[in-house]
């Protein structure tokens, strides 16, 4: 007559010599005592469960790096799983993880991988401006962790392992957007019920508090990139992108979408469609000769495409992150002309403010950023106010000019 199997303890557990020994404590349980070429022992808590009849078994973690509470409570947990119908392999968290030799589950319409695509293609994209953001941000930090995990599964303490890793790496600003996205995924997920409730559950943003940049450059700053924006920006494409959106003070991304048809040279403006405007919103820019002038250079370096800024092979536009990449490598050497750290969107808000400092009305310097005016005004004054911005523009211009010229 066999002995019953002894439970096993935490101080039993070192010496307990090769082969399977099972936990009657917990269902399922068995630790795996192997022993290596070097004479060294390994400890592995294995789960064995059976799922619409068939019997599988997975790798928990190795002993002592899961203890034995651990390990009883991880085992508990996955075969409520398995009882509910939710293979325990899309159950695991990355220290949980499923044995080599043991195939992933495929085809889970509740796994996260199955998830982000319904929220991206039912959610995101139709009703996102900019939904390729959201859409890497997801691919990038999310479904590299949780990709083949049942998201019935995911626990709000893996919530925020997800966004202090992030933050860890030096992006606080990413994990409140990714949190931000994870909240409203998982409100999808429930109003689809493909799960019962949300694992977001946090009390503030992971990142912390986000200070809105208040980055102006000053005449000084100013006169060292309009004197010579080659030099400054190293490269003539950049200079020539730089330099319209420091005299229009319209975004990069505008920029970067924009082609040649949206560009009227003889009547000076430059169309700026509803898809390509942050807004949602058409936009006419006037565009001051200064303006025209680089716009021109962007012609002849285009060499016949259709974009303003063509990528490489000339299909398409140019990415607006490679803009804000090529600024970047310029920094360094602006900071030798005592030019401090900027960005592209930085030029915006320069622009902005330095049409107030020239003494241009509030509602005409918004106007020409394309903001929505607030109030009654926003409601019912629909004029263009293209003569005013044009004049706000030129005497921007020409402010740019004066220290271009200044000794």
């Amino acid at each position: 007559m066999s002995r019953p199997a002894r439970r096993l303890t935490a101080a039993a557990i070192p010496n307990l010599p090769p082969g399977t020994h099972g936990d009657p404590a917990t269902v399922g349980l068995q630790l795996r005592v192997s022993r290596r070429r070097d004479g060294q022992h390994t400890r592995s808590w294995l789960l064995r469960y059976k799922l619409r009849g068939a019997e599988t078994r997975i790798l928990l973690g190795h002993f002592p790096a899961l203890s034995l509470v651990e390990a009883r409570a991880a085992a508990l947990r996955l075969r409520e799983h398995a009882a509910q119908g939710i293979d325990p392999r899309a159950a695991t968290t990355r220290r949980l993880a499923p044995r080599s030799d043991v195939a992933a589950p495929t085809g889970n319409p509740h796994s996260v991988a199955a998830l982000v695509d319904s929220f991206l293609a039912l959610h995101v994209r139709p009703h996102r401006k900019r939904p390729e953001y959201a859409e890497a941000m997801l691919r990038r930090d999310v479904l590299p962790v949780w990709g083949t995990r049942d998201a019935r599964t995911i626990e709000p303490v893996e919530v925020l392992e997800l966004l202090d890793g992030i933050v860890a790496r030096g992006s606080p600003v990413v994990a409140n957007r990714v949190a931000a996205l994870l909240s409203q995924m998982f409100r999808f997920a429930i109003h689809r019920r493909l799960v019962g409730a949300s694992p977001v559950q946090l009390l503030f943003r992971p990142g912390g508090k986000e200070r809105p940049r208040d980055r102006v450059l000053t005449d000084e700053e100013l006169r060292v990139i309009v004197t010579d924006p080659k030099a400054a920006f190293r490269f003539n494409r950049t200079a020539h992108a730089a330099m319209i959106l420091l005299l229009t003070g319209q975004r990069r991304g505008e920029l970067a979408a924009a082609r040649w048809k949206d560009i009227d040279l003889k009547a000076q403006t430059w169309a700026i469609p509803p898809e390509n405007s942050k807004t949602g919103r058409a936009h006419l820019v006037p565009l001051s000769a200064a303006a025209l002038e680089h716009f021109a250079a962007l012609r002849d370096l285009a060499e016949g495409a259709r974009f303003v800024m063509p990528n490489e092979d000339g299909t398409g536009p140019i990415a607006a992150k490679l803009l804000t990449r090529s600024v970047a490598r310029c920094l360094p050497r602006l900071k030798k002309a005592r030019v401090e750290p900027f960005t592209l969107h930085d030029l915006r808000r320069t622009c902005r403010t330095g049409l107030a400092r020239l003494g241009v009305r509030p509602d005409i310097a918004e106007r020409v950023l394309n903001h929505a005016v607030g109030g009654i005004a926003g409601v019912y004054d629909v004029h263009s106010y293209l003569d005013e911005r044009r004049e706000a523009l030129d005497r921007w211009a020409a402010h740019l000019q004066s220290l271009a010229q200044a000794k």
